[in-house]
């Protein structure tokens, strides 16, 4: 992508938002292996933020084209992706007998995406900054001026990015084969207050072994932050009208960090061991749900928090591990990165259409989103914070690795 457009405000609207484009080919319009129409994503849009009226709008200079792209295997593994958000839409894999089964919780239909009718990350490429920053605040090193974000997770930080973060933008597509797909994003200068134009891509990569493996690399022009994901909506289960209560989740994690009332950690460096947020062996991932735990009830009844990985950015090491007895698919996570953060949905109400209508329930999917722990562009000082400096520049360029595996129990 050459540049990014803004929908600028007028007169008394005060309309910010930012726009990208694609360059792409043509997608195949028959079903899906999940059942989903290419033609239902096929659209053109650009995401603002109506900041008088505190509302997404639509604008219509600047929309983009939005495709949806299918990779698939030589096992007949197959994962959709939309490049409007860099979003995974769908991921079938089997289960202990045979039959593919999507284990990715998504919408049918990409306007299910678009802010204006729901505010969701669902399997999108955060950026610029995943998680939380304090008070919408930092402050660059060497530098005495702080850097103020707009705090739109209730006016207490800023998270994923901004109001019109990267989950709400149109990817570039350089390169779409049937195994693999790059994207790419341009982010200007002052785009949601960040410093620095940073240009980004995104690969994905589909391998004969059943793993879909991203790297995110970015390079900036001057001094900022940057610390991307993957948001995907996990559910092992083999129907995605289930919880994931049921499945067995184990982390390579002694530590955590623990966060107060509004998500933010408090720099302390936490040992699982004798609380809800030891997975060190594999349990049940709701064992604790019932507990009236206070740290899981502050977090909206179940997981929102980060762990600090005993692989310390070893990729080759497995951090996280998730299974379901009722389809036997087993999910290994490997990442370059300090952290993951696990989120267990648990502000899905039953309100929300997905996938054939079903609609998702809280504990419907698990997050397991690799990442520096949150808040470190303010706390990457701190005793235990030593890999989690977040912050790139002309001579520091960014990469980060993820791999999701995954193969059968049987």
């Amino acid at each position: 992508m050459n540049k990014i457009l803004y929908a600028v405000a007028v007169a008394s609207t005060a309309l910010l938002g930012s726009c990208c484009c694609n360059k792409t080919a043509e997608c195949n319009s028959a079903l899906t292996k999940s059942g989903i129409n290419p033609a239902d994503y096929d659209t053109t849009i650009c995401v603002g933020y109506d900041y008088e009226n505190s509302k997404f709008v639509p604008v219509e200079e600047g929309a983009k084209q939005v495709k949806l792209y299918t990779l698939k295997n030589k096992n007949g593994m197959e994962v959709c992706i939309t490049n409007f958000g860099g979003r995974v839409v769908s991921i079938m894999v089997p289960k202990k007998d045979g039959k593919f089964v999507d284990v990715c919780c998504g919408f049918d239909k990409v306007e299910n995406y678009f802010p204006w009718n729901f505010e969701t990350d669902f399997g999108s490429s955060v950026g610029r900054y995943a998680n939380r920053i304090d008070g919408g605040t930092f402050t660059l090193p060497g530098e005495e001026e702080p850097i103020v974000l707009d705090k739109n997770n209730n006016g207490h930080a800023s998270l994923h990015g901004g109001y019109t973060g990267w989950q709400y933008v149109v990817y570039d597509v350089d390169k779409a084969t049937e195994q693999s797909l790059v994207l790419s994003h341009v982010s200007p200068a002052g785009d949601n207050k960040f410093p620095a134009e940073v240009k980004v891509t995104v690969k994905f990569n589909l391998t004969d072994d059943n793993a879909l493996v991203i790297n995110f690399d970015g390079v900036a022009d001057a001094p900022t932050v940057l610390n991307m994901t993957n948001h995907t909506y996990f559910n092992l289960s083999g129907d995605l009208n289930n919880t994931i209560d049921e499945s067995i989740l184990q982390v390579n994690a002694d530590n955590y960090t623990p966060a107060d009332e509004w998500y933010i950690p408090t720099g302390e460096i936490r040992p699982v061991e004798g609380t809800a947020f030891d997975f060190r062996q594999p349990k049940a991932i709701g064992t604790n749900f019932g507990d009236n735990n206070p740290e899981l009830e502050a977090a909206g009844g179940g997981y929102d928090h980060n762990w600090c990985l005993n692989t310390k950015g070893n990729q080759d090491d497995i951090c996280a591990t998730m299974t379901d007895p009722r389809s036997g698919i087993r999910l290994d996570v490997y990442t370059n990165e300090p952290g993951i953060q696990c989120y267990t949905a648990n502000f899905q109400d039953g309100t929300r259409p997905g996938k054939d209508g079903i609609m998702y329930q809280k504990h419907c999917a698990i997050c397991l989103e690799s990442q520096k722990y949150p808040d470190s562009p303010n706390k990457y000082t701190l005793a235990g914070w030593e890999l989690c400096s977040p912050f790139i520049s002309p001579m520091k360029p960014y990469h980060s690795y993820v791999k999701y595996a995954f193969s059968v129990d049987k």
